[in-house]
């Protein structure tokens, strides 16, 4: 006995001494009133130390788990060990159908497996080579030092009071006009949609976007059992005719629009378009979801104003955003800015969900923005996803055969190949020369849309690995498609 006892390194031996010793007496391989070994024996058998004994076996016997008799030594005490007869349930056929539609939705899943030995293209998270590990980690210690008994306590539903204080503040410099107007903080972009989603009248069933779009957001639609119409896009947007022709036909119960860096095709909306846009549904007095997605990462030209800010005091636009693209993915913090009514009724729908977003990571995120480190960590970020986006650019010029590339800045690039090649059967050549990237059907409404189109996340890539990638992605192309 005891010989099966490893230490693993990390982590504090009487810790590991007591969990090994409780599983043994839970499990009833050590009896009722079976005397252990001395502390000096057991010490010696395990070759440690005498005090690490004697400390697990003091919290052994706070827990009720052993006794000690004075001048005998140390027993184990009565444990409930009796198990319940052993079944055996088939879960699969209690899963409802939503949860089957996720799992049919879930790319992580059931998406092109790959290794880090690969050259992945799939990826449009920051590279977090660039995070600013320095300065968070000084963040942290001083908003733990003003308030640590505070952030490591339960927070509130609709957020961490100074974060939302900044973001709204963050907002009006983009031009938003914040009167009347709030903010709820999420986990992340995706649960900002779900509250919304779970929280709004679901009269028509029906959803308008471009095409394609955020896979993510197809997900959440989709789950929520939307009907969903996508229109397709120019080099600045939306085909603004084409939304306009669909309006006058049908009803919708709002619209889902991503004008910045545009997910997957990364085409920025032109300010001329945003207007004719919010104009358009204005007349409609339709609500608009505007997807902030990755608004920072412009490389070149003027500021663009976001669609929050082209309605004024207007109420109909609900922005949903999130540092995760750019920042620390990891944190999954967000936020939607939306009217004070709706965040109101929101905030409930939050807490009933989840409580509250985690108070220490908002805090520290405050922390972090508060201090001046996020302007310092997005120029250093811009100017080498810029690097990156122009080498991405020139080579894919230069070795793919495309009808036609997209992409204004932001992590990655769209390209819709010639010929209607299959870029399902791109992926599965390039695959086995050790190259992954996204196919673009999966960001499509219509499951027939864009077989010949993939995306190219080029952020976390090093620039040798983009040369690389898009030359093999090229080669193939020229010997197995004709391309």
């Amino acid at each position: 006995m005891f010989n099966d006892f490893k230490l693993m390194e990390g982590r504090p031996v009487y810790i590991q001494l007591k969990e090994y010793l409780k599983r043994m007496i839970t499990n009833g391989h050590l009896l009722e009133h079976q005397k252990l070994p001395s502390t000096r024996e057991l010490s010696s058998l395990l070759s440690i130390s005498r005090n690490t004994v004697l400390t697990a076996y003091a919290d052994l016997e706070q827990e009720g788990l052993i006794y000690a008799v004075k001048g005998k030594g140390n027993f184990v005490s009565h444990v409930e060990t009796f198990k319940s007869p052993s079944i055996q349930l088939n879960w699969t056929e209690k899963i409802n159908e939503q949860t089957f539609l996720a799992d049919e939705l879930d790319l992580m899943k059931h998406g092109v497996r790959w290794n880090n030995k690969m050259i992945s293209f799939n990826s449009i998270a920051p590279d977090e080579k660039l995070f600013d590990v320095e300065n968070f980690k000084r963040a942290f210690l001083n908003r733990m030092s003003i308030e640590g008994d505070i952030v490591l306590n339960y927070g509130y539903a609709k957020g961490y009071k100074p974060l939302i204080e900044y973001l709204l503040h963050y907002m009006e410099i983009k031009g938003v006009d914040i009167r009347n107007k709030d903010v709820l903080i999420t986990n992340g972009f995706t649960e900002g949609l779900d509250i919304l989603l779970s929280s709004l009248n679901k009269k028509n069933g029906r959803v308008i976007c471009e095409n394609p779009t955020h896979h993510s957001a197809l997900k959440v639609f989709r789950l929520h059992g939307y009907e969903i119409d996508g229109i397709e896009m120019d080099y600045d947007g939306v085909n603004v005719s084409k939304l306009e022709k669909i309006l006058s036909k049908k009803e919708y119960d709002f619209a889902y629009l991503i004008p910045s860096y545009h997910n997957p095709t990364g085409i920025v909306t032109s300010s001329e378009k945003r207007k004719e846009i919010m104009d358009l549904f204005s007349a409609y007095q339709l609500p608009i979801v505007e997807d902030g997605f990755n608004e920072e990462l412009r490389y070149s030209g003027s500021h663009l104003a976001p669609l929050a800010a082209f309605a004024g005091l207007g109420n109909n636009v609900i922005y949903i955003s999130s540092f995760s693209k750019i920042l620390f993915p990891g944190l999954r913090v967000g936020w939607i800015l939306a009217d004070k009514d709706l965040i109101y009724y929101l905030e409930s729908m939050k807490r009933a969900r989840t409580i509250h977003t985690s108070t220490l990571d908002q805090a520290v995120l405050y922390q972090y923005l508060n201090d001046g480190y996020f302007e310092k960590y997005i120029k250093k970020a811009k100017s080498v996803y810029k690097k990156k986006y122009e080498l991405a650019v020139h080579y894919c010029k230069k070795f793919i055969p495309f009808k036609r590339i997209t992409g204004d800045g932001g992590l990655h690039l769209f390209i819709e190949l010639e010929n209607n090649i299959d870029s399902r059967k791109l992926l599965e050549k390039c695959y086995q020369k050790g190259v992954v990237f996204s196919p673009g059907n999966v960001f499509y409404t219509d499951s027939s849309g864009g077989n010949h189109t993939l995306r190219l996340g080029f952020s976390r890539l090093k620039e040798r690995e983009i040369i690389q990638g898009i030359k093999i992605i090229g080669d193939t192309l020229k010997n197995n498609f004709g391309g």
